[in-house]
């Protein structure tokens, strides 16, 4: 069964990275695509790339804002033929550095986007699939959300809550026919690693291959889905380790010092970005 052609997928966060290169994927697979960005220009130039690879549409999206998403989703409901099939909550921001030195700003920043919008989507798309018995959505958390690393201390915490909220929601809903699945990627070449060096054991991927592992999971979905699979049990191994075992790994791995030791002037220009990630920007 192909649960992706003629389908209407919503993605948030979709104007560039992995919900850009996941709208192609899914138009190359007979999907309609209808993304959100809070970057008005930016979306809509990501449309009009996406228009000629097949039915794509979009509109600004604050996913911190529960009446922005709600307007978000019914204009999708309009484009998609009075439905939501998929529900690809995409959207995220990273602000990196030691704890003590991160603002209220930007830990309510991390925390707004990364997981309350996550659980915003999750409840005002699930009524439907609900009463259709059917739909599937995918919650973009990252292996963070399985591995602490240092430097990431609130990303870490919200996208731990990711992972077991997809988890609990994924149970919840079983009974309904409807999926939630949780896709946990590592580095991913996108401005978010920008300024660091990542020159451990895990090498960044590809937005593409992120995008490469949603498809597969529409088609045959599944609660947990790590990109690479083995860094899965990589992870799960970690969780199991006491203090010095996980810091003899987070070292063996690279992850001990990369967001910690980072060039600060190479990645202003996100920082700044993602420790104010609240508001649709018109310009």
């Amino acid at each position: 069964m192909d649960n992706i052609r003629g389908k209407t997928v919503a993605i948030t966060g979709a104007a560039r990275g992995i919900g850009f290169a996941t709208a192609k994927a899914l138009l190359a697979h007979g999907a309609r695509v209808v993304i959100g960005d809070r970057d008005v220009a930016l979306q809509e130039s990501a449309v009009a790339t996406l228009g000629n690879l097949g039915p794509a549409s979009g509109y600004p999206l604050d996913v911190t804002d529960r009446e922005s998403f709600a307007a978000f989703l019914d204009k999708a409901r309009t484009d998609g033929g009075g439905r939501i099939d998929v529900l690809i909550n995409n959207a995220g921001v990273m602000p990196i550095g030691p704890f003590v030195d991160e603002s209220e700003q930007s830990i309510r920043s991390s925390l707004e986007v990364n997981l309350y919008g996550v659980i915003t989507g999750c409840q005002l798309v699930l009524p439907e699939m609900i009463a259709r018995r059917s739909g599937h959505i995918i919650n973009i958390a990252s292996l963070s959300g399985l591995i602490p690393v240092p430097g990431q201390v609130v990303y870490v915490g919200a996208k731990f809550g990711v992972v077991g909220l997809t988890a609990a929601l994924a149970d919840e809903v079983a009974q309904h026919h409807v999926d939630v699945s949780v896709v946990m990627p590592p580095f991913t070449k996108t401005e978010l690693i920008s300024g660091t060096r990542s020159g451990g054991a895990i090498k960044p991927v590809e937005p593409e291959e992120i995008a490469a592992a949603i498809v597969k999971t529409l088609q045959k979905p599944k609660t947990h889905v790590a990109v690479p699979t083995p860094l899965r049990f990589t992870a799960q191994a970690a969780q199991m380790l006491g203090p010095r075992g996980r810091r003899w790994l987070n070292k063996k791995l690279g992850l001990d010092r990369v967001f910690l030791d980072f060039d600060p002037n190479a990645r202003k220009g996100y920082e700044d970005r993602a420790r104010t990630a609240q508001g649709v920007v018109e310009s």
